[in-house]
């Protein structure tokens, strides 16, 4: 299937490494140019270069995204750079502190910050830019802990703000033609992420995790997450709006469950 994305442009912040770079890839075999924003020169240049050697054309910006001068700015610059926008996927985001009694006031503006603040500034800089275009469209990625509750309550109450945050947005920017929509994936598998750490350091929880929660025993891969936010980026996806789509392999809750042992810091369901 043609996805009709040849030569659109995107940014997608926290772009750097596991669901971020695997949707920029994904677009850039799509022929879209990609900017990506992160915090670090150093991640960003070896994503940049990697992108580049898969025939991507990509740029990549520093920012800390929970600072609204810094997003706007990187907001600013992947337009001028890549020549315009039409795709924003808002996909930074993850959690300050544990559950709400091993948590101060802090975490969870900082946790909130970096996922549905984020998101609302990140919109609200690139919608000048999304406005010029013909097919434009936006992507907050959520997680399946902002419908089912899971152990840190910060993070899954600001993934259910920032998944009602995409539903809104579709009514608010439907006289300029952006569709705005959440995918909200569950616990993800990717090197070097919190989950393959897990499964790493304990093989036998790691495995029963898998086996209790996830009907084909698997937890779900950055491609599979990286193929949906595509399809609902694409022209193809236009009749998807204001939508939350999970792609979590059907798993029964996010992160711990009450069939394997609990972590005093388990990793985000994505």
């Amino acid at each position: 299937m043609d996805l009709e994305l040849s030569g659109r442009r995107a940014l997608i912040t926290g772009g750097s490494r596991g669901i971020g770079l695997a949707i920029a890839h994904a677009l850039g075999a799509e022929g879209v140019a990609v900017a990506l924003c992160g915090r670090g020169q150093e991640s960003l240049d070896r994503a940049v270069a990697e992108l580049g050697a898969a025939g991507v054309t990509a740029m990549g910006v520093v920012a800390d995204v929970t600072v609204p001068d810094q997003l706007a700015t990187a907001v600013d610059r992947a337009a001028e750079d890549l020549g315009g926008l039409d795709l924003l996927v808002a996909n930074a985001g993850g959690v300050v502190g544990g559950g709400l009694l091993d948590s101060t006031p802090q975490d969870w503006e900082q946790t909130y910050a970096l996922n549905v603040l984020h998101a609302a500034h990140a919109v609200r800089s690139a919608v000048p830019h999304l406005r010029r275009s013909d097919a434009a469209a936006v992507v907050l990625v959520s997680s399946i802990s902002g419908r089912t509750p899971g152990s840190r309550t910060s993070y899954a109450s600001a993934k259910a703000a920032e998944t009602f945050l995409a539903a809104a947005l579709a009514q608010e920017l439907a006289e300029y033609a952006i569709r705005v929509n959440a995918v909200s994936p569950g616990s993800t598998l990717f090197e070097g992420g919190g989950w393959d750490e897990y499964r790493l350091n304990r093989p036998a929880a790691f495995d029963a995790f898998a086996n209790d929660e996830f009907p084909a025993r698997r937890l779900v891969e950055v491609r599979e997450v990286a193929d949906v936010v595509c399809f609902v980026l694409s022209p193809r996806g236009s009749g998807i709006n204001g939508a939350e789509i999970p792609v979590d392999g059907g798993q029964i809750q996010p992160g711990p469950g009450r069939s394997w042992p609990r972590l005093s810091q388990p990793p985000t369901d994505r």
